[in-house]
């Protein structure tokens, strides 16, 4: 079977942890040992989140001054190659050594008319407190917005149109090897105006989106999106709060969800079991087994 597991950024950083190498380290080798329980007798591809990574480096960028910023597809750029191999090393110890591990750099085509880059929504970096927010979104010229208690900088997130490097994709799932790919929703690029090539442009698409549209591309049997919740909840957070088990995606679809934590993961499941008749699942890292065998998680069908 073809599995594409897509991981939340809380399988490298939760939220209430600091961004240090330690950190990641010990989360990331507590996803690796979930995901290593799939890899026998499957083909596997994992996809992975950036948002605090890549926000943190953007800082760093910025406090160099507007004129040595680094654009934001170099800074997607890096936090992919980053966490790529943070999650290549502890993958290649978790499994028998013959199965190789690698982690290809993968460039996504956007529409540069997407309205998305009109209507910066994707947030990264840390969460900061509402002065403290502003008076960065002012030195910085960010857009924020709030996140729970606080605020964090949202950048433009336009929808994923094309896996540029599907092939060697396919050519290292054919050898039997573990792929890393589309990390932090992959590197945006666009059409040139002359049509003759690709550009990089500032934003950072939605990991979710991304990794449904790497999974349809791929024919993958299976999209597992693996996050820090059980199931899909309606009315979350009240008393009426109750797990969706397995649904129909034109069902799930009519359902209000949070735009920055699970509505992108339930459209990307919609998106996936809509596509390509398979099932998508939304559930825990830690019952990632289960999930993969329909005992766990929300069902997502077509």
């Amino acid at each position: 079977m073809r599995i594409l597991v897509a991981l939340g950024g809380n399988a490298l950083l939760k939220r209430s942890e600091p961004l240090t190498i330690p950190n990641q380290i010990a989360n990331t080798r507590r996803a690796a040992a979930q995901i290593a329980k799939l890899a026998a007798g499957n083909q596997l591809v994992v996809a992975h989140g950036n948002g605090p990574q890549v926000g943190m480096l953007a800082l760093q960028s910025a406090a160099g001054g507007s004129a040595s910023a680094t654009p934001l597809d170099v800074l997607d750029a890096e936090s992919e190659g980053m966490i790529g191999y943070l999650l290549e090393q502890e993958l290649a110890n978790a499994l028998p050594r013959e199965r190789a591990v690698a982690t290809l750099l993968t460039r996504v085509e956007v529409d540069p008319e997407d309205p998305a880059f009109g209507h910066p929504t994707k947030p990264i970096g840390p969460v900061y407190p509402k002065d403290d927010a502003e008076r960065l979104a002012i030195r910085n010229r960010w857009s924020i917005a709030p996140d729970g208690a606080g605020f964090r900088r949202v950048v433009a997130s336009p929808k994923p149109q094309r896996i540029v490097e599907i092939d060697p994709i396919r050519w290292l799932l054919a050898h039997d090897t573990v792929v890393i790919a589309a990390g932090g929703g992959g590197i945006p690029v666009a059409a040139t105006p002359d049509g003759k090539g690709l550009t990089g442009v500032e934003a950072v698409i939605d990991k979710d989106l991304c990794s449904s549209l790497l999974a349809q591309q791929l024919e993958a049997d299976l999209l597992l999106i693996a996050t820090d919740v059980d199931a899909v909840y309606l009315d979350w957070r009240t008393p009426r709060e109750r797990a969706l088990r397995e649904v129909a995606a034109s069902e799930l679809r009519k359902m209000p969800f949070a735009a920055g934590s699970m509505g992108p993961k339930v459209e990307a499941a919609c998106a996936f079991a809509t596509q390509t008749g398979r099932p998508a699942v939304i559930g825990a890292l830690d019952r990632i087994e289960d999930m993969a065998k329909g005992t766990a998680g929300t069902r997502v069908t077509g």
